[in-house]
């Protein structure tokens, strides 16, 4: 992120000082105050002025739009990127042609795509939010199509008296079986392996 110092009489010079050499706009600063302005014998002798560190506010949009742009363009893939901040997560919406290739088989590239954004634009800060990358609607599809799953071989769990171990899913995925089973009156669920072939696993409590 741009920063630079700057001096004035006045905390409020200062920081105008900033502003025309950064070239943006007051309320898109950060503003750190180093030394508070000392008047001087007679207004001259041994005086100080005021000194701050003015940096640029990070615009995660922005940043989150120009990293997708290029791997999108990379791939091969023509996109509109839509972007809605919310209070503990970021949801990004693809629209466009050729989603499938984004998608990837049962949502690998999707998941791919959606880590990778998070590891960059989240890197080297404490104040990060959950990005979460979705296209066409796969992940409200896809969760929908999961929740039946669950159910249907909780029944099969129950009827049968056996344990059923799914396919390996992410995180994200395991989830979802998780929460949809965790009330269930006669089996339980858990995750076993080492990603990224972990496993949830549907018994009889």
């Amino acid at each position: 992120m741009k920063s630079v110092e700057t001096t004035g009489r006045t905390i409020e010079e200062a920081i105008l000082m900033a502003v025309a050499k950064l070239g943006v706009q007051r309320d898109n600063l950060e503003i750190e105050i180093l030394e508070q302005p000392v008047k001087g014998l007679f207004g001259i002798i041994g005086g100080r002025e005021a000194r701050i560190r003015a940096t640029v506010k990070r615009n995660v949009k922005d940043e989150i739009k120009s990293f997708l742009s290029r791997v999108l363009e990379l791939m091969g893939v023509e996109a509109r990127i839509e972007i809605t901040e919310e209070e503990s997560q970021i949801m990004v919406r693809l629209n466009g042609k050729n989603m499938g290739l984004v998608i990837g088989r049962r949502g690998e590239t999707l998941d791919a795509l959606q880590y990778i954004t998070n590891l960059v634009v989240n890197k080297g800060t404490s104040n990060s939010k959950r990005i979460i990358i979705d296209t066409e609607e796969y992940r409200s599809k896809r969760e929908e199509t999961l929740r039946k799953l669950a159910k249907r071989l909780a029944d099969k769990v129950q009827r049968t008296k056996k344990s059923i171990v799914l396919e390996p899913m992410n995180p994200y995925e395991r989830r979802i079986i998780h929460s949809t089973l965790q009330n269930h009156p006669y089996v339980m669920t858990y995750s076993e392996g080492e990603e990224p072939y972990r496993k949830v696993v549907i018994k009889l409590k």
